[in-house]
């Protein structure tokens, strides 16, 4: 009976190799070891870099997790220990996010995960996918190369982070200034109509002061000639009273003729008077400005427009290229759509030899092409494993499922046109057609959101690009990109030098287009501005940006170009 607070020896069979004391074993099982007496080696696995004994050996082919492994024999296998760096108890501490109860034990190479047991069990299993134990393959990450990129990552983060922070308070200080300048234009706006109105009042007061002079002048001209009237005739009156009483006659006879024609000639000095009008006022508002105050319910409409930064200067050198054309090309390639589905898995459809290809970047390989009965155009990632793909002349597009070395269609989806370019965005689509040019929203079940089809807008809409709040689409004819809001609002546009195909929109905003003249040009966010990034290479066709790694993706579609991806690498 072991002896409560110490631990019991542990027994072993006969049949085992004789042990020596822990000093006489130069070479012995290292797993045991870490909890028991030191056995003697049996062999030794490559892969965990240790010396196992007879027992560890034989399980370590069996376990699920090793099977795999490379083992050498006694006779092969280094007669002495490793120096390698001690492995670390295996103790786990950060749980899994599908599993709360269960702690995060194993890598998946293939899916680039971290997993628990049950995620092996499950979705992971050995058959399928390429998994490790963490502790087999965590000692190595120690000063790692990993560990050197990945510290480098970071960074490069924490400075385009504080390049955002810094580039979002200047654009609140600009937009704050906007805010100042449009309260000053509303005063100005106003104290114009302040001013205009107060002309309007003056002219409107000088019409009624010419009416009000107008009568003044009449009266004075009434009073004055009714005035000598009255005299007359009193003076007139009173001379022919008394000439009768003193019993005149011929003196009265004379005046009453002077009278009788003095009579006639203020009848009609009289008349004329009568005729002089006085006049009123009354104010009758301008029904136009009336009408517009009632109707009108702002002073103006004050607009939030999009501010973007400064377009960065940019470094470009170019990486490498990857060929893409396999031995089932039958003509040389013509890489019309790219999107990248994983940093490292680009899928691009190829025109020419009717087919979609998976470009693995890590290896520089192409990967399960599969061919169609039609020509492809443009391809969008649509989530984490699935991709869409149009196809022009069949008027539909087609989903398929991918893995690192396989594709597998799923299902076709109608639509009502010839469809070139595709973008998908959360549960949303967005497709151009020709033949009649217009751009659709769409739901990935096929239900039309959105049309906007008009000849001033677009005329050859080839590819689309999209983000949480707006759509960038090319036009091949009109030389133009366009700005979308969802509700397929114009909200700016780029009129570039040459016809422009293939867009790409970067982390910040800005938009990648590729322009046959030839160049790839950057665009601000809000249209406003453009800059040359890539000099020199030949009709650029389709493009694809990582943010990851600061690389653009680019085709061409000139010999023998078209047999290969370009890789540009960007800096500030």
């Amino acid at each position: 009976m072991a002896v409560q607070g110490k631990k019991a020896t542990k027994k072993f069979s006969s049949s085992t190799t004789s042990m020596g004391s822990d000093e006489d074993l130069k070479v012995y099982c290292q797993p045991c070891d870490r909890d028991g007496p030191r056995l003697p080696t049996h062999g030794y696995c490559t892969n965990c870099s240790e010396h196992l004994c007879e027992t560890c050996f034989t399980l370590h082919r069996r376990h699920t997790l090793s099977r795999h492994h490379t083992l050498l024999d006694k006779t092969n296998m280094p007669q002495t220990m490793s120096p390698a760096t001690p492995r670390q108890p295996d103790i786990f501490t950060k749980q899994c996010p599908k599993h709360n109860i269960e702690m995060i034990k194993f890598y998946c190479h293939d899916h680039k995960a971290l997993l628990c047991s049950v995620c092996v069990t499950l979705e992971h299993t050995v058959t399928s996918c390429n998994v490790n134990y963490i502790p087999d393959i965590s000692g190595k990450t120690i000063d790692s190369t990993e560990y050197q990129d990945v510290l480098k990552d970071l960074n490069d983060m924490t400075e385009r982070s504080s390049k955002i922070l810094q580039d979002m308070k200047k654009l609140n200080e600009l937009s704050n200034k906007s805010l100042t300048e449009a309260l000053t234009d509303i005063l100005k706006f106003r104290k114009e109509i302040n001013q205009r109105l107060d002309e309007m009042e003056r002219q409107v007061k000088m019409a009624a002061k010419v009416i009000q002079e107008d009568n003044s002048k009449n009266l004075k001209t009434v009073e004055t000639a009714c005035g000598d009237v009255l005299k007359s005739l009193k003076s007139s009156s009173d001379v022919i009273k008394n000439l009768n009483t003193s019993k005149q006659a011929n003196d009265l006879f004379i005046e009453l003729k002077h009278a009788q024609q003095m009579i006639k000639d203020y009848k009609q000095i009289v008349s004329k008077l009568s005729k002089f009008e006085v006049k009123g006022y009354k104010f009758e508002p301008n029904e136009v400005i009336s009408n517009l105050l009632e109707k009108e319910k702002s002073l103006g409409t004050l607009k939030g427009r999009i501010l973007s930064p400064a377009l960065r200067s940019r470094q470009c050198s170019q990486m490498d290229k990857i060929g893409i054309k396999t031995s089932k090309d039958t003509i040389d390639c013509n890489i019309s759509g790219m999107t990248l589905l994983t940093p490292d898995l680009l899928i691009i459809t190829d025109y020419n030899n009717m087919a979609m290809k998976i470009v693995d970047i890590s290896s520089k390989s192409v990967q399960a092409p599969h061919k169609f009965d039609s020509e492809p155009y443009d391809v969008t990632t649509v989530s984490q494993n699935e991709v869409a793909v149009t196809l022009p002349f069949h008027q539909t597009i087609q989903f398929f499922s991918v893995s690192r070395n396989n594709l597998m269609q799923k299902h076709t989806l109608k639509v009502d046109g010839i469809c070139y370019g595709i973008s998908c965005h959360k549960d949303k689509m967005v497709v151009s057609y020709q033949d009649p040019a217009k751009v659709q929203i769409l739901l990935i079940n096929g239900t039309v959101l959105q049309t906007i089809q008009d000849e001033n807008i677009f005329k050859n809409p080839n590819y689309i690009t999209t983000s949480d709040n707006c759509i960038f689409v090319s036009d091949y004819v009109l030389k133009t990109v366009t700005k979308l809001n969802w509700q397929c609002e114009v909200r700016g546009k780029y009129v570039c030098k040459e016809s422009p195909c293939g867009l790409t929109m970067s982390d910040d905003g800005t938009v990648f287009v590729c322009i046959e003249n030839p160049t790839i040009e950057e665009i601000s966010g809000d249209c406003s501005k453009g800059q040359v990034v890539v000099k020199d290479i030949q009709w650029p066709r389709a493009v694809c940006w990582s943010a990851e790694t600061c690389t653009l993706y680019t085709s061409s579609s000139v010999i023998p170009e078209c047999n290969f991806i370009n890789l540009f690498k960007l800096s500030n």
